[in-house]
């Protein structure tokens, strides 16, 4: 008897023990607490139910599914149907745990909030959808915005992989969580700007809520990276999303200047997805920060000539970096490569000022042409084929091709009779190369008589814009008669003005000129090799502060936000004498450490 006391009296101290370790928090120390239990009372329900919940809180599911399978006969499925599913959905066995939900003989909240997560990861929307109305509709306690958010999640997946419009759930987006998942059923729309705007609501919301629990920065990069490597998340992840992760470490190796670590990643993904544009890109600007330009553009064109069907972003990425190189022409040559962006407004644009900066107004005019071309075959008459001839005939007026000019102009007045611009403009282009036809179509110009404004001269004259204001002429009164004009001081009637007072001292007739002291001519008075003529020509200040021409493509100038060039306003002037003379008076002090 005393020792079967004993021993009710031991359980309950370890069970006391059990009680305050969970209320606290430490699973570790209730778990050897519920070992001492089992030895008293190995078949003890309780007791294998709280180990099974001390191993799941530590992680150990594998441990936990191991206890569950041994006491199958003790620790029957009514009893313990929610840790079993949840061990094996941790353990990234989902279908194995929608069996176990769907075997149990109650459906208690909890099988149903798992249920959800279970549908959610098979990639069932619709049924996860219903699952979470219902339980949002039949739920009251404190869990209902989360379940909100995990409604969200679903509608967000539908329109981001089944490409689903998504329903207004009404929701009040006070979380990062629900922005977030806003955001990303916008992105599976296409509707970019909307979701980047949803997106810095939910990183503000984020800081908001973080800066109340945390001092840490956790959008710092690198901790970002550690939380994916954490166990279990990449079966909470889709395939998509994991391979997002594993492009994120590769770019972040790259921006902390860990190059191997960046080669390593992205040669991985690139076999992982041989026809994927990223690896090879992230590639490509890895060897462009080692200075590698040339083994750079070598390594996308094989992979713009083994993936023709990706080939157009990687040309445009060549075509950049020979851009930063200063080789204009060869990205024009590359540019125009890619058939199917040769017709495309923005594409001709660029082109025709590439060529422009280079002075090849050939090229660019046959820009112009081959895109017209396109327009008058597949989409002719329409606004943007219009405004391509409008603007090529512009080009060519302000480049002197007045004859190649003609043919865009008669186009489009023949579009619009009514234009009177577009007439004058061939009509002057028309008077250098056929005067006679100049002369006909002059014709059609409208006459003076409706030409012709109504405006009313002194309103005009007298208004505030004008430079020249008419004085209005004023009734004379008898005072106005009576007074005598104002002359100047020292004035003497007796001595007739000089009639040449109105003139510059320089134009009138007795100007000598100033007199001529020693200095006129110093020859051998200054530096070895001075003249006096030309000194404008020698100037350097004059030349530096004239306007400068707009840099071309590839120049230092055009680069610089590209490359380590320093602006010139950055720039110190080399051997400036007042930064000498400041240098030799520090050396007179003496040389002092630190800041």
């Amino acid at each position: 008897m005393a020792s079967g006391g004993g021993g009710r009296g031991a359980a309950a101290a370890l069970w006391s023990e059990v009680n305050r370790c969970g209320q606290n928090g430490d699973f570790a120390r209730a778990l050897k607490s519920v070992n001492k239990i089992l030895q008293i009372s190995k078949d003890d329900v309780t007791a294998l139910q709280c180990k099974v919940v001390c191993l799941i809180q530590n992680g150990s599911f594998k441990e936990a599914l191991g206890v569950i399978n041994t006491h199958t006969k003790v620790l029957t499925s009514d009893i313990i149907a929610f840790e079993k599913a949840y061990c094996e959905y941790r353990l990234n066995r989902i279908e194995n745990a929608l069996k176990t939900i769907q075997s149990a003989s109650q459906q208690t909240d909890k099988l149903k909030e798992l249920y959800g997560q279970v549908l959610y990861r098979l990639e069932r929307y619709d049924d996860c959808l219903a699952a979470y109305r219902d339980l949002i509709r039949n739920s009251q306690d404190e869990y209902e915005e989360e379940r909100k958010t995990n409604l969200s999640a679903v509608v967000a997946a539908q329109s981001t992989w089944e490409k689903v419009m998504p329903e207004d759930l009404g929701l009040r987006e006070a979380t990062y969580e629900l922005c977030y998942n806003s955001a990303c059923a916008l992105i599976g729309q296409g509707k970019l700007n909307e979701a980047m705007k949803k997106l810095q609501k939910a990183e503000e919301l984020c800081r908001q809520s973080l800066s109340e629990d945390s001092d840490q920065n956790v959008f710092d990069s690198k901790k970002k990276v550690k939380l994916t490597n954490a166990e279990g998340v990449e079966h909470k992840l889709s395939k998509k999303q994991l391979q997002a992760i594993e492009f994120n470490k590769a770019l972040l190796a790259m921006y902390t200047n860990q190059a191997d670590q960046c080669r390593k990643l992205s040669a991985s993904l690139q076999s992982q997805s041989p026809e994927h544009l990223l690896p090879v890109l992230i590639q490509a600007a890895q060897l462009c920060r080692e200075k590698q330009h040339a083994k750079a553009v070598g390594l996308l064109q094989d992979f713009a000539d083994q993936h023709p069907a990706n080939a157009a972003e990687i040309k445009l990425t060549m075509a950049q970096l020979k851009i930063a190189q200063g080789s204009v022409t060869k990205a024009c040559m590359i540019l125009r490569s890619i058939e199917e962006l040769q017709h495309k407004p923005g594409m001709v644009s660029a082109l025709v000022t590439m060529y422009s900066h280079e002075e090849d107004i050939d090229s660019a005019i046959e820009v112009f042409t081959q895109a017209i071309q396109w327009y008058q075959q597949f989409q002719p008459k329409s606004p943007v084929h219009l405004s391509l001839i409008r603007e090529a005939a512009n080009f060519k007026l302000k480049h002197g091709r007045k004859k190649e000019a003609i043919s865009d102009l008669e186009e489009l007045w023949k579009q619009n009779p009514k234009d009177v611009h577009t007439l004058a403009q061939l009509i002057s282009a028309y008077s250098l190369v056929d005067p006679e036809k100049a002369k006909v179509l002059s014709k059609h110009l409208p006459s003076s008589d409706t030409m012709s404004l109504k405006v009313d001269v002194d309103a005009l004259e007298n208004s505030h814009g004008a430079t020249y204001v008419r004085k209005k002429a004023g009734k004379l009164t008898g005072d106005n008669q009576q007074k005598e004009p104002k002359l100047p001081k020292n004035y003497d009637p007796k001595v007739t003005p000089d009639p040449e007072r109105w003139l510059p001292m320089r134009e009138r007739s007795y100007y000598r000129g100033r007199k001529k002291g020693k200095k006129k001519d110093q020859v051998g008075k200054g530096t070895q090799g001075s003249t006096t003529t030309g000194s404008s020509e020698l100037d350097a200040s004059r030349t530096a502060s004239s306007p400068p021409t707009s840099p071309r493509p590839g120049s230092a100038a055009a680069v610089s936000a590209t490359s380590n060039v320093i602006p010139p306003r950055h720039q110190k002037p080399a051997g400036a004498p007042a930064t000498k003379k400041k240098q030799q008076q520090k050396k007179k002090k003496g040389a002092k450490g630190g800041w």
